[in-house]
Formats: structure tokens, C-alpha cells, sequence
């Protein structure tokens, strides 16, 4: 498995103060997440259920249950979106609070319980980056933290420029984080380097082919509880990721 962390620019002082006034009525929380899933033609059925277990598995991980915990009172915000074409997308798992080990594993039930709501289609990123950013915008919460995860494993071939897309998440203060999967272009990660991720502290991870989804879902939303990792990572030096004390007890907790 190959994983490539890189620095983004970190988030200004009171950057989450950039948010409309209502939202001094939301619930605080750490994080808020989409976790934004490919469910276009390139992805088999099968290959789509090794994604549901991957982010069902990454729920039910020690290191990240333990992540978790450390979020407490505040907890997080997660919810799933599932996409493929221009407009193509649909709400999986709507926003669900998680802060504790029983909120997580009772998630990981509901992702393998969502089944595929999306059957096929073209690959239009900019259709996840723009439904993620009104599900950010338009929730009870307010995260110190909002996070659009995308994962998919082809470059877009359809809708806007996923650029022009990020940039207006990164304005409104939203960080975008990718998982690219290999399989079907070895060079994706360079793609999504250049047109998808971007933002306060955004990273890339990538997995070789979905059989390997799990092992990169896990790492990737742990990093993205507790923070991104600072530095870049060689293909598979985990333990360069966060090069100080605090990162290399990170890295035993995952394995």
C-alpha cells in the first residue's frame, strides 16, 4: 500500500468565526465529516461493498475508538454521501453525532446497513465537493473543523472543474481530503494532488486497489479526528507521517 501525506496551509486564527450567525445555534462539535464515496460505473458492486466495510471497520478500530474518546464532551459529526455523475448523488447516512465508542460501533452498523443508492454513472468530483458543502452548510453542528473526505478511483470525466469546486470549499474554510484508489490509474494521486485536495491541514492517502481500501480508510480518519499529519510520508514509511514522540505512539496504535 502506498500513502502519501503532504502539508497544506494551516487554518487562520478564527477562521471558524467565518461561519453565518446561526450558527452559534448548532451543537459544537470537534469535527464535522462527509465521508464522500464513488458509486459511479468504475466501482463493481463488490468493489463498493469493500468500501462500506473499509469505513465500517475504520469505526470499529481500537486506535481510532480511542481518538474518539479524546474528543469528548464535544464528539464529532459524520454523514455518508455516496456519488457518480453531474447531480448524481444521494445521502446514504444523514448526520449522526458520535461521541463514544457505542456511538461509533452502532455507525459502523448503519454504513453496512446503507447499501448502494447510487448504481453506476460518469465521475463528476465536483458533484461530491458541491452536495458535501451544503450538507456542511446546512446541519445542526458546528464543527471546529469541517472536512469533506472524498474517495474514488478515476479522475473526473464529467461537471465542473473539481478546482474550481475546491477553491470555493477552501474559502469558506472547509478542508477537502483525498483517498485515491490505484487500481485503475497507478497516477491518480498525483491527479487528486493537483485538482481535489486542498485546504487547512488537507492530506492525500491512497490504496493500491479496494482490497487494500481498509487499511488507508483507517489511517485516513483517524488523522483526520486527531489532526492531519504534518509531513510527507515515503510509500509505505507510515512511521514518517508524524516524525516527533506523540506521532510515533500514533503509528503502534494503528497497526
Amino acid at each position: 500500500m502506498a500513502l502519501i501525506v503532504f502539508l497544506s496551509f494551516a487554518p487562520r486564527p478564527g477562521w471558524t468565526e467565518l461561519r453565518d450567525a446561526s450558527a452559534t445555534e448548532r451543537r459544537l462539535v470537534h469535527l464535522e465529516l462527509v465521508l464522500a464515496v464513488d458509486s459511479s460505473s468504475s466501482v463493481t458492486d463488490d468493489e463498493f461493498v469493500l468500501q462500506m466495510e473499509g469505513i465500517a471497520g475504520a469505526f470499529e478500530d481500537a486506535a481510532v475508538l480511542q481518538a474518539i474518546a479524546e474528543t469528548a464532551p464535544d464528539g464529532i459529526a459524520v454523514s455518508l454521501l455516496q456519488w457518480s455523475s453531474a447531480g448524481a448523488y444521494a445521502v446514504a447516512l444523514d448526520w449522526r453525532h458520535v461521541a463514544s465508542a457505542e456511538d461509533a460501533l452502532a455507525y459502523a452498523r448503519q454504513v453496512r446497513r446503507s447499501g448502494r443508492l447510487v448504481g453506476g454513472g460518469a465521475t463528476s468530483i465536483s458533484t461530491a465537493l458541491t452536495q458535501a458543502m451544503v450538507m456542511l452548510e446546512g446541519n445542526a453542528y458546528h464543527g471546529k473543523r469541517r472536512v469533506i473526505d472524498v474517495s474514488g478511483d478515476g479522475r473526473a470525466n464529467e461537471g465542473d472543474s473539481p478546482a474550481l469546486t475546491r477553491a470555493l470549499a477552501n474559502q469558506a474554510g472547509i478542508t477537502i481530503n483525498g483517498l485515491a484508489i490505484l487500481n485503475e490509474e497507478p497516477d491518480l494521486a498525483s491527479y487528486y494532488q493537483a485538482w481535489v485536495v486542498g485546504g487547512p491541514g488537507s492530506f492525500l492517502l491512497t490504496a493500491d486497489d479496494f482490497a487494500d481500501f481498509a487499511v488507508s480508510m483507517k489511517r485516513k480518519l483517524y488523522f483526520e479526528i486527531v489532526g492531519p499529519a504534518i509531513a510527507h510520508s515515503p510509500a509505505d514509511d507510515f512511521d514518517g507521517a508524524r516524525p516527533d514522540a506523540t506521532a510515533q505512539a500514533d503509528t503502534q496504535r494503528l497497526r
